[in-house]
């Protein structure tokens, strides 16, 4: 197999594919794959009062989270826009996070800024430790994750690959966009809140206290809507070149909204995951770059 890296973007550095996407995306479907995450960034955070901390910053409830279990929280701004999309779990001693690397600046400033006199310590352990999407079918946070020390990886990946095949990113944004869950920075923008993106009841905990931006949250929850909606776009396949991330959505000439991840299914043909007024008709063909979509509802238009 010879690795198609890629080159820009979030995930530049990462494989791509190995030349033969269509297996691999049935492979992964079938839980037969694993896949090298290593460029993605890992975060430890020690110390007694960890989760209790990090259950107060987050939008997820961690204050009793079990050793080896894996949750997806998020961090908002007072507004509540988000700001960070955290995988993280905890060994017991210490809480590891994996997230884009361009975060990592801004999310270890921000978690010195909060630490007042609890007792806690958050480095920067991308040289020590890697991720990797363990065999297994997909489960809601895209793992299974494997957090594995670097000195282990090689031996980690010679036991993965004995009994199943190695897949790269595009089967990975793939089989996540056709689940219709969002990734920060691509699929969302400065504005976006949890709600838009179908994110209540998974990384956003209904149930817990407060955390900064809960307020925003909870008032679009209880009185209202949000202005925005999370949708699946299913794309004329018969165009050669996709549109671009960030393409405008128009609805009768009018700009409603924007796409974010664009990828090639191996069932579902081109399909895309777009943000966009949330008062569009639930059956109206959109238009994305001169190329007509369908939509799959994901949040509720009402």
């Amino acid at each position: 197999m010879t690795a198609v890296y890629v080159e820009d973007g979030l995930d530049k550095g990462a494989i791509w594919h190995f030349g033969e996407v269509a297996k691999e995306q049935r492979e992964l479907s079938a839980g037969k794959t694993w896949a090298d995450l290593s460029h993605r960034a890992v975060i430890a955070i020690s110390g007694e009062d960890r989760l209790t901390w990090l259950h107060s910053l987050t939008t997820q409830h961690l204050e009793k989270l079990a050793a080896g279990e894996w949750r997806e929280a998020l961090i908002l701004d007072p507004q509540g826009h988000i700001e960070q999309q955290l995988f993280l779990v905890d060994d017991g001693t210490t809480t590891y996070l994996h997230l884009d690397r361009e975060k990592v600046a801004p999310l270890l400033g921000y978690l010195e800024k909060m630490k007042f006199m609890l007792r806690v310590d958050a480095k920067d352990v991308s040289n020590e430790f890697a991720i990797l999407k363990a065999p297994g079918k997909t489960d809601l946070l895209g793992g299974p994750y494997a957090l594995v020390p670097r000195g282990e990886l090689v031996a980690t990946i010679n036991a993965f690959n004995t009994s199943n095949l190695q897949v790269g990113t595009w089967a990975l944004e793939a089989e996540r966009v056709a689940t219709g869950k969002a990734r920060l920075g691509i699929d969302t923008d400065h504005k976006t809140i949890p709600n838009e993106i179908g994110a209540l009841n998974r990384s956003v905990h209904m149930a817990k206290g407060c955390y900064r931006g809960q307020e925003t949250v909870a008032k679009v929850f209880n009185l209202g809507h949000p202005p925005r909606r999370l949708v699946l776009l299913h794309l004329d396949g018969s165009s050669v070149e996709l549109p671009k991330s960030g393409t405008p959505v128009t609805y009768d000439g009018k700009e409603i909204g924007f796409i974010g991840t664009i990828a090639r299914h191996y069932e579902l043909g081109t399909i895309a995951l777009a943000l966009i007024k949330r008062m569009t008709p639930a059956d109206a063909v959109l238009n994305v770059g001169g190329i007509a979509a369908t939509q799959e509802i994901l949040v509720p238009v009402e």
